[in-house]
């Protein structure tokens, strides 16, 4: 090729000059920022890919970087059935990446978990969070209590983790903590989709079983919720377990008997009017998934806990589709 044949070739841009980032996944493919303190910003994306308190299977440090990835599936439509407007209409959502710490150390996650937290929550942002084994909800309720003081818990979940272990770091015992610690209102809490073993008489939460969500519709497990609940903050936890395994069957610790999505995702939708001021996903375990299902799950209940954020800003209180 003659020189003057060649293409020519601009000079290298100015490395001061913002640049695209192509290849990077982001929730619902929101705009990925680290100023989670911008005043436009509503609602921080954050991921804390940490499973090393879990006694099930391992795998769920994977499982912020895919519940993002099949959100792609869910980010072409206009207008979500059943909801009549658009979140992102409502809300500025930014996706600020994974928090930063060495895989092997738990004190220094929970370290830069609260930290994290507390710069967003300091901001009067809310967080939606994607573990991660379900110990991440405790330095996550800590950052929230102070702030709202003791919340209220909407905790969905085969488990009720609860168990007495001295020993802060496992999933199973992050609730025993919190309430001990003061951080968690347990009168005003509620347990959804519970089928494994647990005394009632050693927490206050009140448990709606799987059994017994099964047997009830959405209606009726609603008014239990929002009786409990009443008008406290509310903080809510999804567990990926409390679905049956034929719905999420990548997890660390499976349970047969669960919800089923829809009924998971009826019942979500059914809390708009409750004063959510967090939210997180966590125990998706992308090496024991199936087809994606799971992670395709928890990016969909992700969303309709933004939808529900989002109507709660609303003032015309139209939300639904009429018959829905």
């Amino acid at each position: 090729m003659s020189q003057s044949s060649r293409p020519e070739v601009s000079a290298a841009p100015d490395s001061t000059a913002e640049m695209p980032i192509a290849n990077v996944s982001t929730y619902m493919n929101c705009k990925i920022s680290r100023d989670v303190t911008a005043p436009d910003v509503d609602v921080v994306i954050s991921g804390v890919p940490f499973d090393l308190t879990t006694t099930g299977r391992p795998g769920a440090r994977f499982g912020p970087g895919k519940i993002r990835r099949m959100s792609e599936h869910l980010a072409w439509e206009i207008c979500r059935w059943p909801w009549n407007f658009h979140v992102f209409d409502v809300l500025e959502v930014v996706d600020c990446g994974d928090i930063d710490f060495h895989p092997a150390e738990r004190d220094q996650m929970v370290v830069q978990l609260q930290q994290h937290a507390y710069r967003i929550l300091a901001a009067d942002k809310t967080m939606l969070t994607f573990g991660g084994d379900h110990f991440i909800t405790l330095p996550l309720l800590r950052e929230h209590a102070k702030k709202h003081g003791p919340v209220a818990l909407i905790q969905f979940d085969a488990h009720s983790d609860t168990e007495r272990q001295p020993d802060q770091y496992h999933h199973g015992s992050h609730l025993f903590h919190a309430v001990n610690e003061g951080i968690v209102a347990a009168q005003r809490s509620v347990q959804i989709g519970v089928r494994t073993e647990y005394i009632r008489a050693d927490h206050e939460f009140t448990v709606l079983d799987a059994g017994w969500v099964a047997d009830h519709g959405a209606g009726q497990i609603l008014n239990e919720i929002k009786r409990v609940v009443g008008n406290r903050p509310v903080y809510v936890t999804f567990d990926v377990d409390c679905l049956d395994p034929a719905f999420a069957p990548g997890t660390g610790t499976p349970a047969v008997g669960g919800l089923s999505t829809d009924s998971a995702l009826k019942i979500i939708r059914g809390l708009v009017g409750c004063h959510l001021i967090g939210m997180d996903i966590v125990e998706v375990s992308p090496p024991y998934d199936h087809g994606e299902i799971t992670a395709l799950a928890a990016a969909t209940l992700g969303l309709e806990l933004l939808y529900v954020l989002a109507a709660n800003r609303r003032q015309d209180g139209k939300v639904l589709k009429e018959g829905i």
